[in-house]
């Protein structure tokens, strides 16, 4: 007998835009308590505990700065991209807070559908909700590194003002650009699971292109129009606003960062709520 080897795919009703909302709604203490589990259970038998939030991100930041300050000289006000009183450090610090808040939150939320399957088989819940489960667990750490940013700000920045309250658009943008990126790629990976390698690589490349360092504007134009593009430069550019060291093209940096959030996230919450019934089943 001949013919193309016999097969099937895994179809079933989707769910309604507003039943999945009203689900996650209904499950959001859930989320609360799973978020708060997974960052506790994170440093529970460690010594320093939750100490390491604060630590890891800091050592990141001092040695980048004085790699980038004593080697490739780019103390310089009109290289780093540095205006009135604020530091080089306190400028590259607040770059990695809402770096470290995107990598941490993204690099789990891209992988929470998959890595979350032994539990998500047994019983049935919304799967959308393992995306804001991992973004709500980076929340915590976000928190500690905020308040060292902020007495860094009043000690090395030149004090707080008007000017800090641009780190509230610049987490929420963060927050809500993580969250539409990992539902995507959350539901994309349960398909492509070649996507997890891809993410890795694709961060370690785009921690260097979007400007936590240096000043975009220190780029050549053709180079900066790619950088532009880019999803993370938007709240980068915004936590580094906050302490006078964003670029002329913040608008720019952010617009893009917007586009990602609304084209990836309403992408992943049609997957979400397209294949929500039998994501488990492929897995």
């Amino acid at each position: 007998m001949t013919g193309r080897p016999p097969h099937f795919s895994l179809t079933g009703p989707g769910t309604s835009p507003s039943l999945l909302l009203k689900e996650v709604w209904a499950a959001r203490r859930l989320i609360d308590v799973l978020a708060r589990k997974d960052f506790y259970v994170r440093y529970r038998r460690t010594r320093l505990g939750m100490v390491w939030a604060v630590i890891l991100p800091v050592i990141q930041a001092t040695v980048l700065t004085l790699v980038f300050s004593s080697v490739v000289k780019t103390n310089r006000p009109q290289a780093a991209g540095v205006t009135g009183s604020s530091s080089y450090a306190v400028v590259v610090f607040s770059g990695m807070v809402a770096w470290a808040f995107f990598l941490a939150a993204f690099t789990a939320g891209s992988t929470s559908v998959v890595d979350s399957s032994n539990l998500a088989k047994r019983i049935y819940f919304p799967r959308i909700i393992l995306p804001v489960i991992a973004v709500g667990t980076a929340l915590y750490p976000m928190g500690v590194t905020l308040g060292v940013l902020l007495v860094l700000i009043a000690t090395l920045g030149g004090g707080l003002g008007v000017a800090t309250l641009w780190l509230v658009p610049g987490l929420l943008l963060d927050v809500f650009l993580v969250l539409g990126m990992s539902l995507f790629f959350s539901a994309a990976q349960v398909y492509l699971r070649d996507l997890r390698f891809a993410i890795t690589a694709a961060t370690a490349v785009l921690f260097f292109l979007t400007p936590i360092l240096y000043s975009a504007s220190s780029l050549n134009p053709r180079v900066l129009r790619v950088v532009e593009l880019l999803p993370a430069g938007g709240p980068v550019e915004l936590f580094r606003h906050s302490v006078g060291g964003s670029d002329p093209q913040i608008w720019h940096f952010v617009a893009s960062s917007v586009a990602w959030t609304v084209v990836l996230g309403g992408l992943g919450f049609w997957l979400h709520c397209r294949r929500d019934r039998v994501m488990m089943d492929t897995l």
